[in-house]
């Protein structure tokens, strides 16, 4: 399956996708240094590109601009093929945030995939200081229908530092663990649809 938008394609993840990844740009706000793409060996790579896509209840694609530049991957995983409904991951080189890649991605996307793939449903989970994210999200017409606890992967990050100031109610101090909110979000066909026409 190929989708081609304004700006860019979506297709099947390639290998050498995995390997272009690590000439990828990297967060400089800490509380994104999770999402930066793992320095791995090649045969790392290849091992985590068979582990993302020889699942059959997973389907993994590259997002890359009309000159082959490959900026983001997506996956719906968890398949249910009678529920007609899975559960979304997308991540981008963090060199082409904010330019609207992300809103664009999710709009070709999501209309192949409730029309061509004639799915329902869509789920996806969302840390709660990563607003920029939830902003696109329900822009596509997601909306929130739980959240839970996760035990963050920087203990020491300090909260009280003035840089965090705007992202610290989001997080949660026990002892000297810091745990994070994670909501569950989820879209269905309808309510996409009726979003399409003032997605921007």
């Amino acid at each position: 399956m190929e989708i081609i938008g304004d700006r860019i394609t979506i297709r099947p993840l390639k290998v050498q996708d995995v390997f272009d990844m690590r000439n990828w740009g990297e967060h400089e706000n800490p509380l994104l240094w999770d999402y930066n793409f793992p320095s791995m060996s090649d045969s790392q790579i290849r091992r985590w590109y068979d582990i993302k896509t020889k699942s059959f209840f997973n389907k993994y694609f590259g997002i890359s601009l009309k000159d082959g530049r490959l900026i983001g991957y997506m996956g719906i995983k968890e398949i249910k093929f009678l529920k007609k409904e899975s559960t979304l991951g997308i991540v981008f080189d963090p060199n082409f945030l904010n330019m609207g890649y992300g809103t664009e991605t999710l709009k070709y996307f999501l209309e192949s995939y409730f029309t061509q793939m004639n799915m329902k449903r869509m789920y996806l989970e969302v840390a709660e200081f990563n607003a920029r994210a939830q902003s696109v999200y329900k822009k596509m017409g997601f909306e929130n229908i739980g959240y839970y606890l996760e035990e963050f992967f920087d203990d020491d990050l300090d909260l009280d530092n003035s840089y965090y100031k705007d992202a610290k109610y989001c997080f949660v101090i026990n002892g000297k663990k810091i745990y994070n909110y994670i909501y569950k979000m989820k879209l269905d066909r309808e309510t996409f649809f009726s979003k399409i026409s003032s997605i921007k």
